[in-house]
């Protein structure tokens, strides 16, 4: 019969006591106590938002891309003009890099901070169609999107796979990125602008918009449907979540209030309200996951960037012996 070291490929620690440096996951025996101890982590708590890096520029209306620790936000109005300013987050502070080629506000972002595009979008004094990626370094203009528009949401892995549905005039349309071109798909079942995305070209989420709505609809690579409503219908939002199964919908306007706070959580099924905003703000960007968020921006104008945490928690010991 095979014994624990066949099996696992090392045999189990020994130490007198407890083990403080023992890992999740991890057994070890207390000669001691003569007891084998599993160390597993407990989440304490369903997260909470901490105050972030400043953005250099205060600005509603940007749009962003990233992970918390490698956010990107681009674009924007910054009080007086529209701005084509674009800077990068390391998990501490704000750097600006090179600028997008057109100025722009209300546009849409997807990717990573190494690999993005920006689309869509509003210039004075009309909406734009154009599309521009980032590869890091710089912004080069590819090819447009087939509806001009703005406030349309936007998801995507990198700048080779992008999603942009909804926009201006309360559209349904939804057109698919491969690196390439647009190719328009099926449309959103209820149309809208001002709403929240997030997920993958394949996967996405769409929530919220206008005009004010609690609508909720998922996409599988062919077709939207419509699921469980946020708790609180707003617009102006943002989202965060690698898939569609797990997302993070947070800030916005609603009926009553021009700007409010209120973060809720998508398991895949239903929303849950949780843990608000240190700041209470609309047109603002978000990136990251469920699980490690980053919304940056909004109006009433601000540099305010907040972190969205769900913490692993204290360490348990399970008694084997």
């Amino acid at each position: 019969m095979a014994d624990y070291k066949d099996i696992v490929g090392t045999t189990v620690r020994s130490n007198a006591g407890n083990l403080t440096s023992a890992k999740d996951g991890e057994l070890f025996y207390d000669s001691t106590n003569l007891d084998f101890i599993y160390k597993n982590q407990n989440v304490t708590s369903a997260g909470a938002w901490r105050t972030g890096g400043n953005l250099n520029v205060a600005k509603e209306s940007v749009a962003g891309a990233g992970t918390q620790t490698a956010g990107l936000a681009f674009g924007g109005y910054n009080g007086t003009a529209v701005v084509n300013e674009t800077e990068k987050y390391n998990g501490t502070a704000w750097t600006e890099v090179n600028n997008l080629n057109t100025a722009r506000t209300y546009a849409a972002g997807a990717g990573t901070q190494a690999s993005a595009l920006c689309f869509g979008g509003f210039l004075d004094p009309g909406n734009t169609d154009i599309n521009e990626s980032w590869n890091g370094t710089s912004w080069t203009e590819l090819a447009d999107l087939n509806s001009v528009g703005n406030t349309l949401a936007g998801v995507g892995a990198d700048n080779t796979s992008a999603l942009a549905f909804g926009g201006s005039a309360r559209t349904a349309e939804n057109e698919l990125w491969n690196g390439t071109a647009w190719t328009e798909l099926a449309n959103l079942n209820t149309g809208r602008s001002q709403l929240g995305g997030a997920g993958v070209a394949t996967a996405a989420l769409a929530f919220g918009g206008s005009s004010v709505t609690a609508n909720t609809e998922t996409w599988n690579g062919t077709s939207w449907t419509e699921v469980n409503n946020l708790n609180t219908a707003r617009r102006q939002l943002a989202g965060a979540g690698a898939s569609y199964t797990s997302v993070l919908a947070f800030g916005g306007e609603t009926p009553g209030a021009a700007a409010v706070a209120i973060t809720e959580k998508w398991n895949g099924t239903n929303w849950t309200e949780i843990a608000d905003l240190g700041t209470a703000r609309n047109h603002l960007a978000g990136t990251g996951t469920t699980s490690a968020g980053l919304a940056f921006g909004g109006l009433p104008i601000t540099a305010a960037t907040e972190e969205w945490n769900e913490p692993l928690g204290a360490t348990q010991e399970f008694d084997l012996s």
